[in-house]
């Protein structure tokens, strides 16, 4: 049955995903119980840093830094290395891959953890700005698939872009249009996808 779920389509694997999160939570909760947990930030976090014209925190600025940093590095590893290119290879014909003596199991695997650490390490690093809960991947879960749809499958900067993007627009639209609430990225993504429905840097399917 696993076999049969990891060579499945992006759909079914996103349904387990989702079922995952909702078992996640609902462990979490019996655990830890439904309240925000207390969090204690290093001081050095804490301070606000002068930029010149404006200041910002030190801890949205480390989220800057540790953020632009990963994003260079995945765009290293998966356009400059060979690990990369066998990524690229394997998404791109895997039996072509396979034929070419490429485990693409086992490197789908090795992704597969690589990204769930990211994405943890982006949680436990937000949890400050977002807040830490059972239902803290709830609330975002839906804001995360629409970034990944809007820039295409499979493309780094496409999700970065997006994600610059609707995060821009959504704080813009908070502080200037405050009674519009989310209903200004859930537009901004049906437009985009109705001009581009492989998403922005997409690749459109022959």
């Amino acid at each position: 049955m696993f076999r049969r779920l990891y060579a499945a389509g992006e759909l079914n694997q996103v349904l387990l995903t989702i079922g995952l999160v909702f078992m996640s939570v609902a462990i979490a909760t019996y655990l830890w119980g439904a309240g925000q947990q207390p969090l204690q930030m290093p001081t050095y976090l804490n301070a606000r840093v002068s930029l010149g014209l404006f200041e910002v925190s030190s801890y949205r600025l480390f989220l800057l830094l540790v953020g632009g940093a990963m994003t260079v590095l995945l765009v290293l590893a998966f356009e400059r290395s060979n690990l990369g290119a066998q990524v690229r290879a394997a998404v791109d014909n895997r039996q072509m891959a396979m034929s070419c003596g490429i485990n693409v199991d086992r490197l789908f695997t090795l992704v597969f953890a690589v990204g769930c650490g990211i994405a943890g390490t982006g949680g436990a690093l937000s949890v400050n700005l977002l807040g830490l809960d059972p239902s803290f991947p709830l609330r975002y879960l839906v804001f995360i698939l629409i970034v990944v749809t809007v820039g295409g499958s499979g493309s780094i900067w496409g999700t970065l872009t997006a994600a610059l993007l609707l995060g821009i627009c959504d704080v813009f639209s908070k502080y200037y249009v405050p009674e519009a609430g989310a209903f200004t990225i859930f537009t901004i993504a049906a437009v985009i996808l109705f001009l581009y429905p492989q998403g922005l840097f997409g690749k459109a399917v022959t």
